[in-house]
């Protein structure tokens, strides 16, 4: 019994989480296409290519004998933590209610 209200409170506040997410992610974009919509597309534009760079030396791993360094470590990174935020909220926002 004590099993199954801690699995529900656990997942009450992860939708809950994910919905808070959502909600700072959708004002951050409106509030920056508010203020200046083609720095806006500029910010979106270079935030893809980081996001493909990262994926890319993900994927593809450092060459022999070499680890990730310096630029190549830091998009790694960030695009890893794009793709589980991405994940978290693939699972938990789509229960919130406030799509």
């Amino acid at each position: 019994m004590v099993e199954t209200v801690g699995e529900a409170v656990a997942e009450a506040i992860l939708s809950l989480l994910a919905c808070a997410l959502l909600g700072a992610l959708a004002l951050i974009a409106y509030l920056s296409w508010s203020f200046s919509p083609p720095l806006t597309l500029a910010g979106a534009g270079l935030l893809a290519l980081a996001l493909s760079h990262g994926a890319r030396s993900t994927f593809r791993g450092p060459g022999k004998g070499r680890g990730r360094r310096g630029l190549a470590a830091v998009t790694s990174f960030a695009f890893l933590l794009t793709a589980a935020t991405a994940v978290f909220l693939m699972f938990y926002a789509t229960g919130c209610g406030c799509l």
